[in-house]
């Protein structure tokens, strides 16, 4: 897989509202942090064929493949990234949803969020990762 020589961290958002993934680009590349982008699961699973990522922001609902769906994926192809997902939501009443993020032990980022929060989160998971 094509790593970069940057030594820059990077980040694979998948996310199909267009104004929610150009801040996810906008606030994490100002942090320094190398971002790609995917509209859907399926996408995401060719850019992880592609490339190596040290994180990867899921949205629960996108269409195609579906973030539980993406996720399960990564347990069974990537399973070293299963550690290095953070899930975003906008559907924290739905029950399934909550069941979900309880059991997959994953921090989760619920929508709307700031640019303050989602630098946190991120730093704050690959701070746990490199430890």
């Amino acid at each position: 897989m094509e790593k970069p020589n940057t030594g820059a961290k990077r980040i694979l958002v998948v996310e199909d509202e267009p104004a929610i993934c150009q801040v996810c680009r906008r606030v994490l590349t100002s942090e320094g942090f190398e971002i790609d982008t995917a509209t859907n699961g399926e996408v995401a699973q060719d850019r992880l064929r592609e490339k190596d990522y040290d994180l990867i922001l899921i949205d629960i609902r996108t269409p195609v493949i579906n973030g539980k769906q993406l996720y399960q994926s990564i347990i069974e192809k990537h399973p070293r990234l299963a550690s290095r997902v953070i899930f975003t939501t906008g559907d924290m009443v739905e029950g399934n949803t909550r069941r979900f993020l309880e059991q997959s032990g994953r921090p989760y980022l619920p929508k709307p969020f700031n640019p303050d929060e989602l630098k946190t989160i991120v730093k704050e998971t690959l701070g746990q990762i490199e430890k």
